[in-house]
């Protein structure tokens, strides 16, 4: 564990503010969720919550069907990293944080097609530099209780492939189907 060197106090209420830098540099907005755990020493450890991230062996299996289907490189992502991936070697995005405008658009709540290979592309992960990385891509963000807390990715390297309405009805299925299980 790495130390900070910021101390901070517990109110009367029992709450604690977490650094302004921590938050940016871990990403955690207001409202936020965070996991709470503690060890045989002592220690709490705060984690931020992905509610996704509970059924993280359920969607490689999912994404593993997508791709198995369609015959396209499939991606499930919570709202910061990609927690699943299938028709790729899976280093190239698991567990990669995601890029801003993928975040944007699932924070928009939209959906994304790239139809013609002239398209841009969104950029998946943030490594990724906006040279055009893929000829076609489906985006479509996972819904439960109203909440975006992911998205479901199709993408294609293949010149060739276009998406059209059969690739974003098949990811928009997959979106609603792992949005519903967070709401069972």
């Amino acid at each position: 564990m790495k130390a900070t060197g910021v101390v901070r106090r517990i109110d009367d209420l029992g709450r604690i503010v977490i650094p302004k830098e921590i938050r940016k540099v871990l990403r955690i907005k207001e409202g936020d969720p965070l996991e709470i755990f503690t060890d045989k020493e002592g220690e709490v450890i705060l984690k931020k919550y992905s509610p996704i991230g509970e059924l993280s062996e359920f969607a490689s299996g999912y994404a593993e069907t997508l791709s198995k289907t369609t015959g396209h490189i499939a991606c499930i992502t919570d709202k910061d990293t990609v927690i699943a991936v299938s028709g790729t070697s899976k280093k190239d995005f698991l567990e990669q944080d995601l890029s801003k405008e993928l975040e944007q658009l699932m924070d928009d709540k939209e959906a994304y097609i790239s139809k013609d290979n002239n398209e841009v592309s969104i950029p998946v992960i943030k490594s990724e530099n906006k040279e055009k990385k893929f000829s076609a891509q489906v985006v479509y963000p996972i819904i439960a209780q109203g909440d975006v807390i992911g998205s479901v990715i199709l993408l294609s390297k293949d010149s060739k492939t276009k998406m059209g309405e059969t690739e974003a009805k098949v990811v928009e299925s997959a979106a609603g189907f792992l949005g519903n299980q967070m709401d069972i």
